[in-house]
């Protein structure tokens, strides 16, 4: 893993980490049922724990996970209104220099998103990911909080509750078109500097398509191209769930049962094991996956 110190902070070195990568600080998810969606997080040990000062946003956390729930869609907002299917929206990488990071990225051709800022509200600069999706670079997350700006937290509740069963970020499954894996292992591979892992090494139950590895150790990026055989018509990419890791599947999946987490189980297809499962996911929700974590 890398953890550039201060001095680092005005320089981002060189591949293999060339944006001096430190993790993910946020996910977020744009919905037009957000009390559904809040529901779902919390059966999953997530807590509400802060409101937007002037949108319609959550912040829920546990452990050391940000997931934001937008249902915010006011005038001059950048893409569609939320739907009542949630939409993985976004993702903001912790880096060691946010504007120099940004910079780059964009000299290397990825697109600018125009952001209209309220007041007190920060500027976090951001990129055009996959689909309609965002990806957002901070570099306050240790000393000053950007949530210190843009939330006020929600009175008697713990601001940092637990991580419950161990649970965290594991990695996230990216939807792409047909013949576009070259393209988007590019894409991060330039941008952010993940690499390929080799095509026998997969994790959880769900094991199709191509594994990237982030070059700080903290996060997998899993690239999955459509099923040929079952193609009509090409379909859209897009971010399709969140993987979080766990050091006993099996004994996680049995505790979030008992929260009223539905798990998908088939007697000859997905279902729980060691190496992992999958959440269902109900009206208004989402669905997670379950992975062990090797680590």
């Amino acid at each position: 893993m890398s953890t550039p110190m201060a001095a680092d902070r005005e320089s981002l070195g060189t591949l293999p980490n060339p944006l001096g990568l430190q993790g993910v600080e946020f996910i977020e998810y744009a919905t037009a049922r957000p009390q559904a969606l809040g529901q779902a997080l919390e059966r999953m040990g997530f807590k509400p724990v802060a409101r937007h000062r002037s949108r319609d946003v959550l912040l829920y956390r546990q452990g050391g996970m940000n997931i934001i729930v937008n249902a915010h869609q006011g005038e001059g907002d950048n893409g569609p209104a939320p739907g009542d299917t949630p939409v993985l929206s976004a993702i903001a990488f912790r880096v060691g220099n946010a504007a120099a990071a940004y910079r780059r990225v964009l000299e290397l051709g990825a697109w600018a998103v125009h952001t209209e800022v309220q007041v007190m509200e920060l500027n976090i600069p951001a990129i055009h990911g996959v689909g309609t999706s965002r990806i957002y670079f901070v570099d306050r997350h240790r000393e000053f909080s950007i949530y210190d700006v843009d939330f006020v937290p929600i009175p008697t509740v713990d601001p940092h509750p637990p991580a419950q069963h161990g649970l965290h970020l594991f990695g996230l499954v990216q939807y792409i078109g047909l013949d576009r894996l070259a393209d988007w292992t590019a894409f991060y591979g330039a941008l952010f500097g993940f690499a390929e892992l080799p095509p026998g090494q997969t994790f959880g139950v769900l094991t199709q398509g191509r594994i990237l590895a982030s070059p700080c150790g903290t996060l997998y990026w899993q690239l999955i191209e459509p099923l040929i055989d079952a193609l009509d018509a090409d379909p859209g990419e897009l971010l399709q769930r969140v993987a979080f890791g766990t050091g006993d599947v099996l004994a996680t999946v049995a505790a979030l049962r008992a929260q009223g987490v539905d798990f998908v189980e088939s007697p000859t297809g997905v279902h729980s094991e060691v190496r992992g499962a999958l959440t269902r996911a109900e009206a208004g929700g989402a669905s997670f996956e379950l992975v062990l974590d090797p680590r």
